[in-house]
């Protein structure tokens, strides 16, 4: 396979999903029927469920953090660190996984952009704080400083992405025009606004990938090259010095 060609003055924006996640063994808690402990995701995974039953939640959510905490960056998240030492602020990544792999991989031009597991917030003070606890029994965790509740600091069902990732995404598009670089990793591109970016790479004449296992035919029409396979064979190979 033939090499990135990146000339001076390329930027590079990479979309990260599920299936990067998936080469490290992180599981997806949910069943073949959809379901997880026969509750329906969007019962441990929305603002509605939490307030039904935060200790629900708080066991889904406290035995994906042990689960994550087991598991090690892949080859694929450790390209894309060695990419952006390179590149600096040329490079971007907006990754759908709440894991912190990339973060443990050496990433920091990083988007979370449907949160981060290994943090939670006050409902009411709305401000993240790192957190690896778990939390499997009552008394569910409460802010010191007005005893609001204490969520995920996940991005559910019912609510929408940080606007300002999105203009941070933006902006980097805009900036560098026809000389953006777009790819989108182990990502389904179900899932808008970030099934987007890659229309938004292509209005400013940028080149698009798509590396993925088994991209979707629908998907994978609207990228200028497409890699199938796993994205941890194919990107150190793809950046290689």
């Amino acid at each position: 396979m033939d090499k990135l060609k990146l000339d001076a003055q390329a930027r590079v924006l990479v979309l990260t999903g599920a299936g990067v996640s998936a080469e490290s063994g992180v599981p997806t808690f949910r069943g073949m029927n959809g379901l997880w402990e026969g509750n329906r995701v969007e019962d441990v995974a929305s603002p509605t469920g939490f307030r039904a039953d935060p200790q629900l939640v708080w066991r889904f959510y406290s035995l994906r953090r042990e689960a994550a905490a087991k598991v090690s960056p892949n080859p694929g998240h450790l390209a894309l660190a060695d990419l952006e030492q390179r590149l600096g602020e040329r490079f971007l990544l907006a990754t759908q996984n709440v894991d912190g792999l990339h973060a443990r991989s050496g990433s920091r031009r990083m988007l979370a952009i449907h949160g981060e597991l290994f943090q939670s917030r006050c409902e009411r003070c709305n401000v993240p704080f790192a957190d690896a606890q778990t939390y499997f029994a009552a008394p569910m965790p409460r802010c010191e400083k007005c005893q609001g509740a204490i969520r995920p600091h996940i991005v559910w069902f019912g609510e929408t992405l940080d606007p300002a990732h999105l203009e941070q995404v933006d902006a980097f598009i805009e900036a560098a025009g026809e000389h953006l670089v777009f790819l989108a990793v182990g990502t389904s591109g179900l899932v808008y606004p970030a099934a987007g970016m890659v229309d938004a790479s292509r209005a400013v004449g940028g080149t698009t990938w798509l590396i993925d296992a088994a991209p979707s035919d629908e998907y994978a029409a609207r990228f200028d090259h497409v890699l199938r396979g796993r994205s941890g064979e194919i990107l150190p190979a793809l950046f290689g010095r």
